[in-house]
């Protein structure tokens, strides 16, 4: 038995003519498991003047530890313990004034899942398909516009609500595995209830609440397991830095410090240098970490214990409810960075097997390598993510392949950006990728090349890491960034009803659209299946003629990758590998099914590629 006792100062007449049903209350989480490695939880209530009233539960093995106060007299936070003893059941916390009971809170304690910690995140062994839900496939036309979500649905307005919804994901999984990918990364799809521009689902306005207008709670569990029935982890795209101008709290905060304040709207600098910058002046760092990402986007304050907790918790709430494989934490170096590292450690705690990939967005390696999880930082900061997004890398694939060779450009940047893998501690858990839903499309920037973006695909699938693909990438989807977010977060065709082009079925897409289809396919279907290209040991040899040749080597097997980058056919100085090929004798073109007899003599064609498996 939890009894908790406040002083009463409720007003009698507030009770008499405040009609109950129409007052909001909430509870958060709205339940929780049995079986968690720290027994710790903390329940945060909300209601009219719940802070004053009195609080009693009957849930077995639960001992409260304390009770907080904030300014804010709706809020009351509650410490607990599910002590050996809980057993799992639905449950009532009761609110009362006077003796009476005005609110029920209905609580479910649940048996946690065989093997839930022991889930296996994303790793070297898996492609990633990043997918902007709304943006993606409606299959429910029926949630387009829902009661009491703000903004409608405008297929015409580019940066409205287009109609995609998990359903109309779940429709699809076959067709996403079909093209060799085994996750699944979804920009956000908590609620988004600002008044327009939300669709990207990065202004979130109830943490524990999926979009209407892209399904429910229950449905998107359902397609968690559709999806790991189709060979298909998914990654959920969090954010801890903030949450949406109209998110249900900012009315009415716990506390003025709930998110960080100023005078006036202050805006981050974005200088993310600042953080690890050992000369950096606490002005700047301040106003990087505690100004707001945007005007709609008020800035979480991560050293409020509280609300720290709170976001743990929302976390690991969502991991354990939909079985989701990863996360993908949006704008990672933005908040208190001792905050993300407490977060970061008590995911991975309870989940040892678990990845997270941070968003660090810096163009250099020696600032992004701060951010991964032991490394030797002089300040002895160590963040605890696990992996991180690679834009140094990103960067360089975008002028690698535009530009003639030279010291430093060409192909030798990819050579220069992987040289620094000394850098982080994890370098083959970095997640690679030429393309995302805030940078340009690859095709775009390659000139709509399509001899440079199959080689761009070759390099992202034999290199160290994580690769990454961003939806309409196998159908040579274009759009230039700079112009706006909207031409590069285009609707998938054949994704609504109605689509006279249906990439999805093949009908109405060009012919070389459907051979960038089949490229990929083949090209990521074998990567699924050789852990040479997971695990193997990355050897390169400095590019000459804009040619770059490296190796992966597993134990006693290897895949040799030759990308020409120049207009002219180029035969290879074959001694100069050697050192790896005097270890076969013969070899096989992954592309094209054909037996490679003689390694002693190897040619690549004009801006072509060859990934042979040594023999």
């Amino acid at each position: 038995m939890i009894i908790m006792k406040k002083s009463l100062l409720l007003l009698f007449f507030l009770l008499l003519v405040l009609p109950h049903n129409a007052q909001e209350w909430r509870i958060e989480p709205p339940s929780w498991w049995t079986g968690m490695k720290d027994p710790s939880l903390q329940i945060m209530l909300y209601g009219k003047n719940i802070g004053k009233c009195e609080i009693k539960a009957d849930i077995p093995g639960l001992q409260l530890k304390s009770i907080v106060s904030v300014p804010n007299p709706d809020y009351q936070f509650l410490n607990l313990e599910i002590t050996s003893e809980a057993r799992p059941g639905d449950f009532q916390i009761l609110v009362q004034s006077k003796g009476k009971t005005i609110h029920s809170f209905p609580f479910a304690l649940n048996e946690r899942k065989s093997g839930s910690a022991a889930r296996k995140g994303f790793d070297a062994s898996d492609m990633i398909y990043l997918i902007m839900p709304d943006r993606f496939a409606n299959g429910d036309p029926n949630n387009d516009s829902m009661p009491g979500m703000t903004e409608k649905a405008d297929r015409n307005a580019p940066y409205g609500r287009h109609g995609g919804d998990l359903q109309g994901i779940i429709q699809h999984l076959d067709y996403i595995a079909g093209l060799g990918a085994t996750a699944l990364w979804l920009n956000p799809v908590l609620e988004n209830n600002q008044e327009h521009s939300s669709y990207h689902g990065y202004s979130i306005t109830d943490f524990y609440r999926i979009d209407p207008r892209l399904g429910t709670n229950e449905l998107f569990r359902e397609m968690v397991e559709a999806s790991h029935k189709n060979g298909l982890k998914v990654i959920m795209d969090m954010v801890m830095n903030h949450c949406g101008s109209k998110h249900w709290w900012m009315n009415n905060l716990p506390s003025p410090d709930w998110i960080n304040q100023f005078p006036a709207f202050t805006r981050s600098n974005y200088r993310l240098s600042t953080i690890a910058d050992p000369h950096a002046s606490e002005y700047d760092r301040n106003l990087a970490l505690r100004g707001w990402f945007d005007l709609t986007m008020p800035d979480l304050n991560l050293q409020n214990p509280l609300l720290l907790k709170y976001l743990i918790q929302n976390s690991i709430w969502w991991i354990e409810y939909s079985g989701i494989d990863g996360i993908r934490m949006d704008t990672y170096p933005y908040p208190d960075p001792e905050g993300m590292k407490k977060w970061a450690s008590a995911v991975m705690r309870e989940y040892p097997n678990f990845n997270i990939v941070g968003e660090v967005w810096f163009t250099d390696n020696a600032k992004l390598s701060y951010w991964q999880k032991k490394a030797p930082n002089l300040n002895g900061f160590n963040s605890c993510l696990p992996s991180l997004m690679d834009f140094p890398l990103t960067f360089a694939i975008h002028k690698a392949f535009n530009e003639p060779p030279g010291w430093e450009t060409g192909l030798q940047r990819l050579y220069d950006i992987l040289a620094d893998d000394f850098l982080f501690p994890e370098p083959d858990n970095m997640v690679v990728f030429a393309e995302n839903h805030d940078a340009g499309r690859v095709f775009e920037y390659l000139g709509k090349d399509v001899r440079k973006f199959r080689l761009v695909m070759a390099f992202l699938a034999t290199v160290r890491g994580i690769p990454q693909l961003y939806y309409g990438s196998e159908i040579l989807m274009a759009g230039d960034g700079t112009r706006g977010h909207a031409n590069i977060r285009q609707d998938f065709p054949g994704g609504w009803p109605g689509d006279s082009v249906n990439a999805f079925t093949g009908k109405g897409i060009t012919r070389q659209q459907k051979e960038t289809t089949a490229f990929i396919s083949r090209l990521f279907n074998y990567r699924k299946i050789n852990p040479v290209l997971h695990y193997g040991k990355l050897v390169h040899f400095v590019p000459e003629n804009n040619v770059y040749v490296y190796f992966r080597i597993l134990n006693n097997r290897a895949v040799m990758v030759l990308l020409n980058a120049s207009e002219e056919e180029r035969e290879l100085p074959m001694e100069k590998y050697n050192e790896v090929l005097n270890l076969f004798s013969s070899g096989k073109d992954v592309m094209t099914g054909k037996d490679i007899p003689d390694l002693t003599r190897l040619k690549v064609g004009a801006m072509d590629a060859k990934i042979i498996e040594l023999n």
